[in-house]
């Protein structure tokens, strides 16, 4: 049993024994945790049903369509990626499930609740339940690394504040910075910066995860402390993991279902292996890298020569400089 799995074994326990001794913790909350345990172990032997369920979607910004009427099944348990060229928007579904975004058509559902026709009270309960491991981090610069992953605790629990230190150490043990809880965030690398965002995202032993671009910007160590940390923790944690990311070698490590999305469209889904071996030539371009393919690298506009021939004409310069008159006559008008 690794490192990880030994920490979060112990951890499990302590609070077990803490929520059964403690009576000045939230009924509900308390109710919670246990029906949580009960549903991570159905998750290991049976992870066939959808967490989150995407029917249907159709999503724009003006005019332009992000999403075109497209499906996604999110299975309990596993790790699903969804990938593909930047611009296709792959954090806006993020958003969406998350509720921040409403689409035009189609329905998004996460453990059978409908999110988008959800009162805000519920929403925000919901999102308790929904870890979010955003693309920069967004760790709170005024706070140690300590406090920033106790921040969630605090905001959402009533635990005494004994309990919460335990928690805390326990989740940064988890990710390997239990001895960097005193540093700011300017103190930390990116990858590590990165880990104390992880611990952060399961401070509140959630169903779900969300990772946007976990990836980017990291050094191989950190990229490969990271691969390992998602696939621990989901298994370890009975956790459903969504990870949108275009780091092609490392999401193919990890996933056990992926996505590609390309124009709006889901152009290619399946395993791992299935998607290596897949037909379709956008996903060959994307999983290869290569230059020449079905995506284009301009973006859509007119013809090249139309637009530089046009230009002259319909370009109309926001300030005009009025310059002096040369003649004499009208200088002696100016200063007279």
């Amino acid at each position: 049993m690794s490192s990880v799995d030994n920490a979060l074994v112990v951890q499990r326990f302590k609070l077990v024994i803490a929520y059964v001794r403690l009576n000045r913790i939230k009924p509900a909350f308390t109710t919670s945790l246990f029906s949580n345990q009960k549903n991570r172990m159905d998750n290991f032997n049976h992870s066939q049903d959808s967490l989150v369920s995407v029917h249907n979607l159709t999503f724009s910004r003006g005019e332009r369509k992000i999403f075109d009427d497209i499906s996604l099944e999110f299975e309990r348990g596993k790790i699903t990626a969804i990938m593909g060229p930047s611009g296709t928007g792959k954090t806006t579904l993020l958003k969406i499930i998350g509720g921040q975004l409403f689409p035009e058509k189609g329905s998004v559902t996460v453990n059978g609740r409908d999110v988008h026709h959800l009162k805000r009270d519920e929403l925000y309960t919901l999102r308790k339940r929904m870890g979010m491991l955003f693309q920069s981090g967004a760790l709170l610069t005024d706070m140690n690394v300590f406090d920033n992953v106790a921040y969630p605790v605090r905001e959402h629990t009533h635990l005494p504040e004994s309990m919460v230190r335990s928690l805390v150490l326990m989740k940064l043990e988890a990710v390997g910075l239990r001895g960097a809880r005193d540093l700011m965030p300017n103190e930390l690398s990116g990858g590590m910066a990165r880990r104390v965002a992880l611990a952060r995202a399961i401070a509140l032993d959630p169903m779900m995860i969300m990772y946007d671009e976990p990836f980017t910007g990291q050094d191989p160590i950190s990229m490969g402390a990271l691969v390992l940390l998602i696939k621990s923790l989901n298994v370890t944690l009975g956790l459903t993991s969504i990870i949108v990311s275009h780091d092609v070698h490392e999401t193919l490590a990890i996933a056990d279902y992926i996505y590609v999305l390309s124009e709006g469209k889901v152009i290619g889904s399946g395993s791992p292996e299935e998607i290596k071996q897949s037909s379709s030539e956008w996903v060959q371009q994307f999983m290869n890298g290569a230059a020449d393919g079905p995506v284009h690298f301009h973006y859509p506009a007119k013809e090249y020569m139309d637009d530089l021939l046009h230009s002259e004409k319909a370009f109309k310069p926001l300030f005009t400089r009025q310059r002096p008159p040369n003649d004499r006559k009208a200088k002696r008008r100016r200063y007279s």
